[in-house]
């Protein structure tokens, strides 16, 4: 399964999109009338749920009905869509799909968006404010010193984001140096040699797995005396428009650590 490039050979009106950070960016780019099908956890904005029809989840979608929502377009991506489905919908209608491990990455698919779908002033209008949310996000780290730290993204089995991941990436951009970066993807982790790798900080994602309270007294049982606390995952793995708010995030959780 080979990302692919958008190719202009017809106007493309009706759009699916099986990637939850795409659709989001879809809409702000001006494109919420062309989106006829989305995933269940396409959740922003959030009204989405509500007037456009739901054709499964990222992992599982309901062929049927896509076939009956006549796509021109289905979008997916990579990491969040298997290769079954990317198949699968390959032989409906014309299916592009994205593949982003860094910010250079996900800049690309918004001008490609934008280049694609004619919403380039908008899209190049996202860059410039984007490009400088970034210089002056770095600005703001120049002086801090770096941390150690581990990202957990899943529980039963415990999972934790790796190298060669966008989380991975944004993790750099704050100076957080995972503990994991050895390994690669979303590996699974032996809990009880947490302590060995020696964080200063756990992060529990919000997402994929809902990590909640709890789950930070779980994890102190583990190691100590290292801080765990829980995050917002929307603002490290989502990419395309949800970056233009990441930042100002990413600023709030250094000033609480």
């Amino acid at each position: 399964m080979k990302p692919n490039n958008l190719v202009f050979n017809k106007n493309h009106t009706r759009i699916i999109s099986l990637v939850p950070s795409q659709t989001e960016l879809l809409v702000d780019l001006g494109l919420e009338d062309n989106i006829v099908g989305i995933t269940k956890f396409c959740v922003h904005p959030k009204h989405l749920l509500k007037t456009k029809t739901i054709v499964g989840g990222t992992k599982n979608i309901k062929v049927e009905k896509i076939k009956e929502l006549q796509p021109d377009i289905i979008l997916c991506n990579k990491e969040e869509n298997t290769k079954e489905i990317v198949e699968t919908c390959q032989n409906i209608a014309f299916t592009h799909i994205s593949d982003i491990c860094t910010l250079t990455d996900a800049k690309e698919l918004i001008v490609l968006y934008g280049s694609f779908f004619s919403r380039k002033e908008t899209a190049f209008k996202m860059i410039s404010e984007l490009d400088a949310k970034i210089i002056d996000f770095k600005n703001y780290v120049k002086n801090i010193p770096p941390k150690k730290v581990a990202y957990f993204i899943w529980k039963n089995p415990w999972m934790v984001a790796a190298n060669n991941t966008f989380i991975n990436h944004l993790l750099e951009l704050n100076k957080f140096e995972n503990v994991y970066s050895n390994k690669e993807r979303y590996p699974e982790i032996d809990i009880e040699k947490l302590q060995h790798k020696k964080p200063e900080l756990v992060l529990l994602s919000s997402e994929p797995f809902p990590f909640k309270e709890k789950h930070i007294k779980e994890v102190n049982t583990y190691i100590k005396p290292t801080v765990a606390i829980l995050i917002d995952g929307e603002y490290f793995s989502w990419y395309g428009s949800r970056l233009l708010t990441a930042f100002d995030y990413f600023k709030q959780l250094h000033n609480c650590i």
